[in-house]
């Protein structure tokens, strides 16, 4: 997650704690747009500072341990790990997320076993099924869908193989089918890209929600936290549309392209993620429509998004920060130690803005 001084008044500032004294969420991989003008990369510092940080866990929150979950302790630098991506690596956050985890299980001097779903459900239950058939001691999965898991938690179950999901969530029972959760809060993403829909459009009008894709819980938790935000501090702002975007570029501008047919009055739109937001900003110019003529707000934290909000078309975006290596792996490790290990871990979320998009751009990914 890409942290800066310059936080504007939409960024929550929870307490910052590290899963155990041993962990060091210092991530420094970066990745970029397959069209993205700049082949700049972050500087050392930003990239130091663009680590994903753990939000400190609510009084009560569950644990698991190993002696809990059935499975045994395993030195993690012997181990074989399987990482299990859902989409194409086409998004910059699952590139980004991608080589994360490749650079942390480099750094560790893991033994890492990676498959690509390339989009498709069955295909990703069909490379976990792999990974633990070519030995995979622990499994790291990024989940296309929230449900149809039970193929794949039962193999593990019969193997006593630890499952720790990134970003989606799946149903299932935490400590028992899956180890812990990793990912960010996706209500409080949707109630702060509402917080920031209202100030750039003064909380009146028409707007519009590009939807992530269907069957996972980041979709249902970004609209729900958007939704409640708005009806709380602006009933004046109606959202008139809802249409799915698939998370993709293509698709959010095929869109808004229909949008702004049927709803030529519309005053903004909220994209789930940013490659939706910025097939928005294609439309809107194909259309001869001037930067900030729609208020466009999105989550993810891009380069080509902030870049976006730095040249107007953007009015804010919400951090979702994809380096989840080295938290992942330091949990696998502090569990397979046999020690505690939340079951939700929460990360800590920026945003950018027009306060500080310019000069915290090389932090974007």
């Amino acid at each position: 997650m890409q942290r800066t001084t310059h936080r504007s008044r939409l960024l929550a500032r929870p307490v910052v704690v590290a899963l155990s004294a041993a962990v060091a969420l210092t991530a420094t991989s970066c990745a970029k747009s397959e069209d993205d003008a700049s082949d700049s990369k972050p500087s050392s510092a930003a990239a130091a500072d663009a680590g994903q940080k753990v939000v400190t866990p609510k009084p009560g929150s569950k644990s698991c341990t190993i002696a809990a979950y059935g499975g045994k302790k395993i030195d993690l630098k012997s181990a074989t790990v399987g990482f299990s991506q859902s989409e194409k690596e086409a998004n910059p956050f699952r590139i980004a997320e991608t080589q994360s985890i490749k650079d942390e299980a480099a750094k560790r001097g893991v033994k890492l076993l990676t498959a690509n779903a390339q989009s498709q459900f069955s295909k990703q239950i069909s490379d976990v099924q792999d990974l633990l058939a070519k030995g995979a001691d622990l499994l790291v999965i990024a989940p296309l869908n929230s449900d149809g898991w039970d193929p794949v938690l039962q193999a593990a179950a019969a193997k006593k193989v630890p499952i720790v999901t990134i970003d989606r969530k799946i149903n299932a029972t935490a400590c028992k089918d899956y180890v812990s959760f990793i990912a960010s809060d996706f209500v409080e993403q949707g109630r702060r890209a509402a917080d920031r829909m209202i100030e750039a459009t003064g909380g009146k009008g028409e707007v519009a929600i590009l939807l992530g894709s269907a069957g996972n819980n980041v979709t249902t938790e970004r609209t729900k936290g958007f939704k409640e935000r708005i009806a709380e501090k602006a009933p004046d702002l109606k959202v008139v549309f809802e249409q799915t975007g698939d998370f993709a570029r293509e698709k959010g501008q095929q869109v808004t392209e229909q949008l702004i047919q049927s709803k030529p009055g519309i005053k903004g739109i909220y994209a789930e993620n940013d490659e939706m937001g910025l097939g928005a900003v294609a439309a809107l110019k194909g259309a001869g429509k001037k930067a900030g003529d729609i208020k466009i707000v999105t989550v993810d934290g891009t380069r080509n998004a902030v870049q976006g909000v730095v040249d107007g078309w953007i009015s804010g975006v919400i951090e979702s920060n994809p380096r989840f290596g080295p938290l992942a792996f330091q949990t696998l490790d502090t569990f397979t130690q046999g020690k505690e290990v939340p079951q939700d871990i929460v990360i800590q979320d920026g945003a950018y803005d027009t306060g500080n998009a310019e000069q915290d751009l090389g932090k974007a990914y």
